[in-house]
């Protein structure tokens, strides 16, 4: 079984990851037949999967989640959202940084509060950044090992910038600042 780092700890990847092989099966229909997705299994399938297949996803009783691309707007889920158990954001190579943009809109603007999961082309070096933007879920390349990776979040102790749900550096002083000074003037 896969492994994945998952709230900062390595953890088995009990989801099964539908690729673009089943994407093309639904939509060409070969012999006229779809196939079936197995009923207890966690699924994380295309968008283009959930689009064609949602009733039947949701029926079945295992979990239900769905995969973006980077070039895949998060507004074409985000009434979905609350039927999903994981939102993974596809990386189709490291450099590609239009994940991170997804996952700060799914965080901030749309409130996903549910796993967020980063896959594909994800590298150790990747990771505080991406937890910075708001993922908590990491399957890594097959040739990267998640234990030693786990180090990956702790490159840094701190930051200057913004992050989903932590205000700057700059900020955080001056309200420092702020409660020290309103607790001298009600001594």
């Amino acid at each position: 079984m896969a492994h994945l780092i998952k709230n900062r700890r390595v953890t088995p990847d009990n989801w099964q990851l539908l690729d673009r092989d089943v994407e093309r099966l639904l939509r060409t229909g070969e012999d006229g037949l779809l196939p079936d997705f197995p009923d207890e299994a966690n699924l994380i399938v295309p968008v283009s999967v959930w689009r064609i297949r949602r009733e039947d996803l949701l029926e079945r009783s295992g979990g239900t989640g769905v995969w973006l691309d980077s070039h895949e707007d998060p507004a074409s889920i985000a009434e979905d959202l609350p039927l999903l158990k994981v939102v993974a954001v596809n990386f189709p190579q490291f450099s590609d940084g239009r994940g991170y943009s997804i996952a700060r809109l799914l965080r901030e603007r749309y409130g996903w509060k549910g796993e967020l999961r980063a896959i594909g082309d994800v590298l150790r070096d990747q990771l505080y950044y991406l937890s910075r933007c708001g993922f908590d879920a990491f399957a890594l390349r097959a040739d990267q090992d998640p234990q030693e990776a786990l180090s990956g979040l702790d490159d840094f102790s701190d930051n200057y910038q913004a992050t989903v749900g932590r205000l700057p550096l700059f900020r955080r002083r001056i309200e420092q600042a702020n409660e020290e000074e309103s607790k001298e003037r009600a001594a």
